[in-house]
């Protein structure tokens, strides 16, 4: 069971220990400098003082027990100290040193000593810089960092130290709480402290800057905790992983990588995942400055066609929407603007009231009054240092008007980042608007924050593929035993028997049906269209007697199948164990077109039947299911029926199911059903039919 720990103490010390040198300077340095109330003990065999203080010879001379812990030595003495200090019941420790798990097998070794010698103590790192309570002023951190002291904001929680560093110095006001580098998370990961962190009122947002999922289980427990506490979540992960490449045997394997499903895994737990660092701080600064949006109906306003059309082409790209004014909005809004002026979302209300402050209002408050999810000020403020930038602060002004009286949510929109200045930044926020610096990355942080919202208002149901895979040797079914299991479990196959002898094949033809289809039946065999194992469209007793003839001379059995013709699309499904999140679903364009065509979705399991429809509905194979140019509909329906009944027997053998790999099913003209015609399961040897 997963042990839950008090980090009080290590995050909110009343005393703190640095033990070393150079380090541990910097971290009473940087104490000082956020004006740290409690009291420093710095510990060094050899020298008298540090920035000041007296030295400790040893931690064991310390005259009370610390409540956190800077370590800055060298490894080895590191685990010595962590030793010590856990003996003595210290609240927690940064192991700043490197040279543990990330330097191979001798560093795993150290590292596996140094979580022993923690113990219940509360460690973080090894191998990162600390952290930075800037709400109680508490830097356990070795170096300079661009953050001061809050009264709420955002945690972030990066695995990566030297990024950490860098958000800390962004421009864009936004209000920092916590930054907690994780390093290699020996003990303590992102959900062991997001549960403690969620536990403080002045957390308005969590930002999880991540390499890889370590416990998904944890995390999709912290991310419901998160929810009920309304404290949204935004991840940006860094890195995809090759192990599951190397590992496939299957298109789905390969197409399922663990970046993509780590995608689909925080989707499925309310966590929004950001394209992009800048993106990342514009999601977190608007979720902290106003939270989740309800919807993703977008209103924009500027007095340029440019920028209007720059915001169009935009939102275009994106899942947010640019919402047509009725009849009656259109009305009110023209009333407020010159007769020449074209009345649309987004709005160019062109310069005839520009300066006119009173006008300007009233335009604004027009438009923000139509009920939004968001309105927008795209505007670009001039250098304050060689121009008069008197009337775009009056249009600044009209527009916190008018959020005020409509009581609308609203943002100001720089096309260029630099054009808004932390200074504008902060005062935008402090009038109860949102910032946003730049186009593509403000209407990113919109979308994410409607995805957290949309999320939120969806009932939460427990993920189920995330059981672990029992021990045993693995084996690949040949394709007949594999389409026995799943027929049994309501997926329909074709008809088709296993023989071994010439007389047999014929036989079975004659009764199945023709066209047929002959294929070799060989344990572990995959990709058998690739080595010449297939023999397709068999029309003729001689054609049958052929191709079965040649594949039995092979010393193998056969499979003869009724072929299926009447073909509108082909989809693969798939279900493929990921080493991060467990076990998820894959839909996309079967066939040949798996690995050529980029479209695929991925689903966490158990999907609903609503969500398995709508990922159909975005592949682009389903425009061939739906009747391509005038061409049959396909049978949906029945292949929304085939892949849930593939997701119940993925769930039944969740402990011993490591590859499905259904490619094609063949989806049939509507009232046809949907055929799984190639089938290729990997699961431990022993499990239980």
């Amino acid at each position: 069971m997963r042990k839950t720990w008090n980090l009080a103490r290590l995050l909110k010390p009343r005393s703190i220990c640095v033990v070393g040198g150079r380090e541990a300077a910097r971290v009473v340095e940087q104490c000082r400098r956020m004006e740290f109330t409690g009291v420093i003990y710095p510990v060094h065999p050899e020298r008298e003082e540090i920035e000041g203080l007296p030295c400790l010879k040893s931690v064991d001379d310390l005259p009370e027990v610390p409540d956190a812990t800077f370590i800055g030595v060298h490894r080895d003495l590191t685990i010595a100290v962590v030793r010590s200090l856990a003996g003595s019941g210290a609240g927690g420790a940064v192991c700043y040193a490197s040279g543990f798990s990330e330097s191979g097998e001798d560093g795993r070794s150290l590292q596996a000593t140094l979580l022993e010698a923690a113990g219940d103590m509360p460690i973080i790192g090894p191998n990162c810089y600390g952290l930075i309570n800037y709400l109680d002023g508490v830097p356990l951190w070795p170096d300079q960092h661009g953050g001061r002291r809050v009264e709420r904001g955002v945690a972030i929680l990066s695995q990566s130290s030297n990024i950490a560093i860098t958000l800390t110095m962004n421009r864009r006001a936004l209000p920092i709480a916590a930054v907690i580098t994780l390093g290699n998370r020996v003990q303590l990961d992102a959900p062991a402290v997001m549960d403690t962190l969620l536990e403080d009122g002045r957390i308005t947002t969590v930002g999880l800057l991540m390499e890889s999922l370590d416990d998904a289980d944890a995390l999709a427990r912290a991310a419901e905790k998160a929810r009920e506490k309304r404290i949204p979540v935004v991840a940006f992960k860094l890195g995809s992983s090759a192990e599951g490449a190397e590992l496939a045997l299957s298109h789905t394997a390969s197409l399922a990588g663990s970046d993509a499903a780590a995608t689909a895994f925080l989707k499925r737990v309310g966590i929004a995942r950001a394209p992009s660092l800048p993106a990342f701080l514009e999601t977190l600064r608007l979720l902290h400055a106003s939270g989740p949006l309800s919807g993703r109906d977008v209103a924009a306003m500027s007095c340029s066609g440019g920028e209007a059309a720059l915001v169009a082409d935009t939102l275009e790209r994106s899942d947010l929407v640019a919402r047509a004014l009725t009849t009656a909005e259109s009305k009110r809004i023209q009333a407020t603007l010159d007769d020449l002026v074209t009345v649309s979302n987004p709005l160019d209300y062109h310069t005839f009231i520009w300066g006119d402050a009173e006008r300007l209002a009233a335009t604004f408050s027009a438009m923000l009054g139509c009920g939004f999810d968001i309105g927008l000020l795209v505007i670009d403020l001039p250098h304050g240092d060689r121009c008069d930038d008197h009337d775009w602060r009056m249009a600044l002004d009209a527009f916190g008007q008018a959020c005020e009286r409509t009581k609308a949510r609203g943002g100001v929109m720089a096309t260029l980042p630099e054009s808004l200045t932390e200074t504008l930044a902060h005062e935008i926020l402090a009038r109860d608007m949102v910032p946003f610096s730049g186009v593509e990355e403000g209407l990113a942080a919109i979308e994410l924050a409607a995805d957290i919202g949309e999320a939120w208002t969806t009932p939460l149901s427990p993920l189920k593929g995330l059981q672990p895979l029992r021990a045993g040797p693995d084996t690949v079914l040949n394709e007949w035993e594999a389409k026995k299991r799943l027929a049994d479990a309501g997926v329909r196959v074709p008809k088709g028997e296993v023989v071994n002898r010439l007389p047999e094949a014929v036989g079975t033809a004659e009764r199945i049906g023709r066209p047929a289809v002959v294929k070799a039946v060989v344990p572990g065999l995959t990709h058998k269209s690739d080595t010449g194992m297939v023999r397709l469209n068999l029309g003729s007793t001689p054609e049958v007697i052929s191709a079965a003839g040649e594949l039995l001379s092979t010393g193998c059995e056969v499979l003869i199948e009724q072929m299926v013709e009447d073909t509108i699309a082909e989809v693969i499904v798939g279900v493929h164990r990921e080493s991060q999140v467990g076990l998820v679903l894959l839909l996309g364009s079967g066939g040949e077109l798996a690995e050529l065509v980029e479209d695929r979705a991925l689903l966490m399991l158990p999907a609903t039947r609503s969500e398995i429809v709508s990922a159909v509905e975005e592949l682009k194979v389903a425009a061939l299911i739906d009747g391509f140019r005038g061409r049959r509909s396909g049978d949906r329906a029945a292949l929304i029926d085939l892949v849930l009944a593939i997701q119940r027997f993925a769930l039944d053998h969740a402990d011993s199911l490591m590859e499905l790999d259904v490619n094609p099913v063949i989806v049939r003209p509507k009232g046809g059903g949907a055929v799984a015609v190639d089938v290729l399961m990997r699961m431990v040897e022993g499990e239980s039919t």
